[in-house]
């Protein structure tokens, strides 16, 4: 019988880890079958537990249950610990071991994928939520010049940025705190882009040769996209990078086999 792997959502359906693990197990040789589960807003342990009882492996855990997963893990990966939120879940015996790989998707789509040099680099990251946490060590690990949060609510970014200082050259700010500052890297991990709003931007943010970044993507460009491509990015990308390449993260934490992602991105660009 194939290994079973799924991914925890609500909404779920929407999902593209279905498909990009199912072409990571092709490509790689690898007998397991990966589906998309919905779980109650109101019962996520539950549908954790149901899982494990199927004989689940693994799991992927996406929005509103990254937090959740991390309280329900019985061990947590230092980098998981650090975020405080869970998107990857190993199941061994009674163990639920909780990791974050949206770091090092991250990065990776960045520094590999768009050649986006990190080191000595002015960054922005819009947002103080779970997706801001699981992504400030491996942006600050990269040795940028200076990374500033920025949030609504400044209390929550001034917070963020302290619980990471001992990692680099981190403040938080609320936004109308921006003005006058321009950045060479600005990254969107609020959810503004699904709901097609935008964050509330000052519109000389964006350094000359600047790069926009949303985690969120879609059909086309997000609306944060199209607010840099008309104030100053020199370039915008959307973030199916960073979940094709936190997927093979997640791969590789459970199969010990790291995949190609460049065409399995391909795939999902063509269709």
């Amino acid at each position: 019988m194939s290994d079973l792997y799924c991914v925890f959502g609500n909404p779920v359906g929407h999902s593209k880890s279905p498909a990009i693990h199912s072409a990571f197990a092709r490509q790689t040789g690898q007998d397991m079958r990966y589906e998309a589960k919905l779980a109650p807003l109101d019962g996520f342990a539950e549908a954790v537990h149901a899982f494990i009882q199927a004989g689940g492996r693994g799991g992927n855990v996406t929005v509103p249950f990254k937090e959740e997963a991390c309280r329900l893990s019985t061990r947590l990966t230092p980098r998981a610990e650090l975020a405080g939120a869970v998107n990857t879940l190993c199941f061994d015996g009674d163990e639920i071991l909780g990791d974050n790989t949206d770091g090092a998707g991250l990065t990776r789509d960045l520094m590999v994928n768009l050649d986006c040099t990190l080191k000595g680099r002015r960054i922005l990251l819009l947002g103080a939520g779970g997706a801001a946490r699981g992504v400030l060590a491996p942006l600050l690990d990269a040795q940028p010049d200076a990374l500033v949060v920025a949030n609504r609510t400044s209390g929550k970014a001034h917070a963020l940025a302290a619980r990471f200082a001992a990692h680099g050259p981190v403040v938080g700010c609320a936004y109308p705190d921006l003005a006058g500052q321009s950045f060479d890297l600005v990254i969107n991990a609020t959810s503004a882009s699904l709901s097609g709003e935008l964050p509330p931007l000052h519109t000389g943010i964006f350094a000359t040769g600047s790069l926009a970044y949303d985690m969120m993507y879609g059909k086309d460009d997000t609306p944060f996209m199209a607010f840099a491509a008309q104030h100053g990015a020199a370039q915008v990308a959307d973030g199916l990078g960073m979940l094709i390449e936190q997927a093979a993260e997640a791969f590789f934490v459970w199969r010990g086999i790291r995949p190609d992602g460049a065409p399995v991105m391909a795939q999902l660009r063509g269709a």
